[in-house]
């Protein structure tokens, strides 16, 4: 206790501080977006992501000795994953009921995202291997990166990229369907889920119910069909 930097040296070493990190600063943005309402541009993914990165720069803590405690909250993205499956299973009555237009709204939305993200991408220039992380960024980030490594991009750049399409996505949905007098909740969580698949789900159950069954339902249903679809359209895109 006579020299806190040896302190610090031995806590930073150690996973459970950085796993105490993360869920304190997880707690604390949650508790900050509950304070505005749950306005969209106090997105707690965002917070913690700005907060977390902040703290490992003045440390000067690589990122491979952070993830080393953050692992096991990454562990947990795997029963997410497979949790995907329940809001489908739950709400199958109202999936087949609307099945063909839910069928039309997927497939217009998977190849959409993947073409114009890719289409926006050569028109600025960017390298080959960039698209192909680019391709699945509206999937949900386990499935993502797999599809990545797949095609051929960088698991790891798609991750990225799959975040900041999330934040992007949970931020800009209220105020664009608001300003597009799209009022029906199940329309309005099945287009934020498609295109911006786990973060996008959150901010969708966190406004109502309804819009995150649906959004549910689509980050579901979009991670197979872009699974099918990335591998074809990359190939010929890119």
């Amino acid at each position: 206790m006579n020299d806190p930097f040896a302190l610090w040296v031995y806590l930073s070493s150690t996973p459970l501080l950085w796993l105490t990190v993360t869920l304190c600063v997880w707690v604390g943005a949650d508790w900050l977006a509950l304070k505005s309402g749950r306005n969209p541009l106090v997105n707690p993914v965002l917070l913690s992501i700005i907060a977390v990165g902040a703290v490992l720069l003045v440390t000067g803590t690589p990122y491979g000795r952070y993830f080393e405690g953050a692992q096991f909250v990454h562990f947990l993205l795997g029963p997410a994953i497979v949790a995907i499956a329940v809001p489908l299973v739950t709400n199958r009555r109202i999936v087949m009921e609307n099945l063909l237009p839910l069928l039309g709204a997927l497939l217009a939305g998977s190849v959409t995202a993947i073409v114009s993200v890719v289409l926006c991408g050569r028109l600025f220039g960017l390298p080959p291997d960039v698209l192909l992380a680019l391709v699945p960024k509206s999937v949900t980030a386990g499935v993502a990166m797999g599809i990545a490594e797949q095609i051929g991009g960088s698991p790891s750049l798609t991750a990225v990229l799959v975040v900041l399409t999330g934040v992007t996505g949970a931020v800009l949905v209220t105020p664009i369907m608001n300003a597009l007098k799209i009022t029906d909740y199940a329309a309005r969580g099945f287009s934020v889920g498609l295109a911006s698949h786990g973060i996008g789900t959150a901010r969708a159950f966190a406004v109502d119910p309804v819009a995150g069954t649906f959004a549910g339902i689509a980050m579901g249903l979009n991670a197979v069909l872009t699974s099918v679809l990335a591998p074809v359209l990359a190939a010929w895109l890119v």
